[in-house]
């Protein structure tokens, strides 16, 4: 049996895996979700969502997906690695994700590609009345050639709305990127920075994923005196807290107890600082308060 069922769980409460159902819509995410599904309706373009590892950039890229796919007058494509050695690499995965066919022509080039996409975008966008919206995680990875093609795509246009939606989320060093990039950077219509969670957000997050994994006792499992804990050792990144939480619940059917509190939080952080992990490990380091 699995631990978490152990404990009273349906679901493990504490999955470091992207799944919308676990996502704690927080101030930032719920402002930054908000934001992006208007520019979208509205046809603006870019929207840019910058955060430090672990704020929640992928889950909310997912629960963005899962928001889309409650509509069907979105054409929208994931791209989870957007490493592409050359714009016409890039190009090519961009019609083959769309289903573009060039099958017609033996040797495309980068113009036949942009031609093949601009045609798309325009039957799509304004034919069919449809978005097209291309969604990229880890976007610090993007290229110099790659944001150009974005660039060029972004260029495609009705005299009312842009053909084509994106939606790029990265690591602070995506900013450094683009701003030296005007022509792209201009084309900024919505730019946010997610943050860590302060101590009520914290509390919130780790009591909303009980929850949802079905945990039903009358008692709290994470009392307040170990949220406080949980806080000050994860600094509030949500990737953290999960881990630490995790860690907490594996504990307590080895120890076989039923609650975490402060003190078992300390004795875990001792042990993996003892270990000899570090904080861009994701490990345990208490910070100063």
């Amino acid at each position: 049996m699995s631990y978490f069922k152990v404990l009273g769980f349906e679901k493990e409460p504490f999955s470091t895996s992207p799944d919308p159902e676990f996502f704690y819509l927080s101030r930032e995410h719920e402002t930054a979700l908000t934001n992006i599904l208007i520019e979208l309706r509205l046809k603006r373009g870019l929207s840019v969502i910058l955060g430090d590892i672990g704020t929640g950039k992928t889950t909310l890229s997912r629960k963005l997906i899962r928001e889309l796919k409650e509509r069907d007058d979105f054409i929208f494509h994931i791209i989870l690695d957007p490493s592409f050695d050359s714009e016409y690499l890039f190009l090519t995965s961009l019609a083959r994700n769309f289903d573009i066919n060039i099958a017609d022509i033996s040797s495309p080039t980068i113009i036949d590609l942009r031609e093949a996409l601009e045609r798309f975008l325009f039957q799509k966008g304004v034919t069919e009345n449809k978005t097209v919206t291309i969604i990229i995680d880890e976007a610090q990875k993007l290229n110099e050639s790659s944001l150009e093609v974005l660039r060029v795509l972004l260029n495609y246009e009705t005299n009312e709305f842009k053909l084509l939606q994106l939606v790029i989320l990265g690591q602070l060093e995506l900013h450094s990127k683009i701003i030296n990039m005007p022509n792209f950077f201009d084309r900024i219509s919505f730019k946010y920075t997610l943050n860590p969670f302060d101590f009520d957000e914290t509390k919130e997050m780790i009591e909303f994923r009980v929850r949802q994994a079905g945990y039903r006792a009358g008692m709290h499992i994470f009392l307040d005196e170990a949220i406080r804990e949980i806080y000050q050792y994860s600094r509030g990144y949500p990737r953290q807290i999960n881990v630490i939480c995790h860690r907490a619940l594996k504990n307590l059917v080895l120890k076989n107890k039923f609650v975490v509190d402060a003190e078992a939080i300390r004795e875990m952080a001792e042990e993996e600082i003892k270990a000899g992990w570090r904080r861009k490990d994701l490990s345990l380091q208490k910070n100063n308060y």
